[in-house]
């Protein structure tokens, strides 16, 4: 029987600020959304859901007064080297077994993402991820702390580093998350902001909302 029980007081986040950002064209951690950065917006979302926050960033964000986790594997090397950061980072805390990644440019996902992934969880190895309309987001995950090393051993001989590729190789459970209701249609709570165009429909969607 498996007794593993997940402490759920004891969880750390990340936000995920690290990308490219090649088809926004500039930083996407600072980019304005009806008078807020990116950032600003997800660090909101996730605090009340953790019990420590820091931001993995290529640099530390602009008025960021978070704990800043660069990447530990040189080179740019996707988001799978930001999650090993945040596993790192979770290492360095005490009683952690898990830490849960976000990205910064989905300023819609749900307030209570935390609880749903951890509630996935019964096994000390398991990884959570998001899903939504069939489509999964392993960006919004619940990694174990216990996978670092093998997450940096994958990066460094992996030449494609696909997330998915990487769970393949790990007991994974998609957990699906509704389409949230609103005066207008359904949101995908997982709408990310890759574009001036994905910029404008999220302004267009922050006022559906108000």
């Amino acid at each position: 029987m498996n007794d593993f029980s997940l402490d759920r007081s004891n969880i750390p986040g990340v936000v995920l600020a690290g990308g490219r950002s090649s088809r926004m064209g500039r930083d996407k951690a600072s980019v304005q959304l009806s008078g807020r950065t990116l950032l600003e917006r997800v660090v909101e979302q996730l605090e009340p859901q953790v019990s420590i926050l820091a931001v993995n960033a290529d640099a530390t964000p602009e008025n960021c007064r978070h704990l800043f986790i660069p990447d530990i594997v040189p080179g740019k090397a996707g988001p799978m080297a930001g999650i090993h950061a945040a596993m790192a980072y979770g290492a360095t805390l005490g009683g952690v077994t898990h830490v849960v990644t976000v990205s910064v440019d989905s300023p819609f996902f749900p307030r209570d993402l935390v609880d749903w992934l951890a509630a996935a969880i019964d096994a000390p190895e398991k990884i959570a991820i998001a899903a939504s309309e069939g489509r999964s987001h392993p960006v919004f995950g619940l990694w174990p702390l216990k996978l670092a090393d093998d997450l940096e051993a994958w990066i460094a001989t992996d030449e494609k580093r696909r997330v998915r590729d990487f769970l393949l190789r790990h007991d994974v459970t998609e957990v699906a998350f509704p389409l949230r209701p609103t005066r207008a249609s359904l949101l995908d709570p997982f709408f990310n902001v890759n574009t001036p165009d994905d910029l404008a429909e999220a302004e267009r969607w922050l006022r559906v909302l108000a």
